[in-house]
């Protein structure tokens, strides 16, 4: 999503992104009237790999983790 705003006096902007972050590793990066963020997804919510075994059969499941 691409937004585009006039630069008049103050300006604040909140933004609600989750509780699965990393906020200990937040960058930001203004340069040319351009901010750039970024924040990376903490370890417990990326998507884990489980392989599972069932009569000789291995297969792998992928799946986004709960957050919890």
């Amino acid at each position: 999503m691409i937004v585009t705003e006039r630069p008049t006096g103050q300006f604040t902007q909140q933004l609600l992104l989750g509780e699965s972050l990393d906020v200990d590793s937040i960058e930001a990066n203004y340069e040319n009237g351009v901010l750039n963020l970024t924040i990376p997804v903490s370890e417990q919510a990326k998507p884990r790999r489980i392989e599972v075994s069932r009569s000789g059969e291995r297969q792998v499941i992928e799946g986004a983790a709960t957050g919890q």
